[in-house]
């Protein structure tokens, strides 16, 4: 079977760990040459990289904060450079989750640090993508079904920053539809990771609410992506595509 992305370039926001290290690994494994944001985990990410030139794609790591926009928007340009001023897909899934009940003393400060990371890093890499995406281009954001729905309390702030994320791509949509980009979201549901374990404390719950009755892994994100990113979904733009095993019906 042929690989689908093949002379493809990528760039995939923290893509070190977690799902977007998943979805790196995927992208290669369809031909693409990817190129992977991190922000501390050096060594997690050159592990990545090393897996993907295994697959025999062309890959390497950048370092950048996607809470500071001048730093995501950098790491663009210079992808952008090494891709000889071409990139045919980004990817957003950099991302933090800040949770707790309203008014702790702490909050404000960590919750800016959210929405910079999930909202302005998002924009930042966007908007810098947007001039060397050509038509055909893809952009894909991991969001989270938490946009829709409040399964339990302490979510609010999170929820907020992924609700933004949906609408962002909606309005990518109509502008950057004339000139043949398409922009998607994937929200996953309760996905086995390091910030929520499938054997978590929370775990359990999430998994009696969840109609197929499991976690779902990284690669199910992954393969989602992977999805939209290919020519099979040239005429899918401003979608949301939930990957939950039904967790949000």
């Amino acid at each position: 079977m042929p690989e689908t992305l093949t002379g493809r370039t990528a760039l995939v926001t923290g893509g070190s760990r977690g799902i977007g290290a998943e979805i790196a690994r995927g992208l290669a494994r369809e031909g693409a040459s990817v190129a992977i944001t991190y922000r501390n985990s050096r060594e997690q990410a050159e592990e990545v990289v090393a897996e993907m030139a295994a697959l025999g794609a062309k890959a390497f790591a950048l370092q950048a904060d996607q809470s500071v926009p001048r730093e995501a928007a950098a790491a663009v340009e210079q992808a952008a450079e090494q891709w000889g001023g071409r990139i045919d897909v980004l990817v957003n899934s950099a991302g933090v989750a800040v949770m707790g009940e309203v008014g702790r003393p702490d909050e404000l400060a960590e919750i800016q640090h959210m929405m910079a990371t999930n909202v302005m890093g998002t924009i930042a890499t966007t908007h810098s993508a947007a001039r060397y995406l050509p038509a055909g281009g893809r952009v894909v954001l991991v969001g989270s079904i938490v946009a829709h729905r409040i399964p339990a309390p302490g979510v609010a702030e999170y929820a907020a920053s992924k609700a933004a994320i949906d609408q962002l791509a909606r309005g990518w949509a109509r502008d950057l539809g004339p000139r043949g980009i398409t922009v998607n979201v994937v929200q996953p549901g309760a996905t086995d990771t390091d910030m929520n374990p499938a054997d978590g404390p929370f775990a359990a719950n999430q998994v009696a609410m969840t109609p197929l009755g499991r976690f779902g892994t990284t690669d199910d994100v992954a393969k989602a992506v992977v999805f939209l990113a290919s020519e099979d979904a040239a005429f899918i733009t401003g979608a949301l595509l939930t990957v939950d095993g039904g967790l949000s019906i």
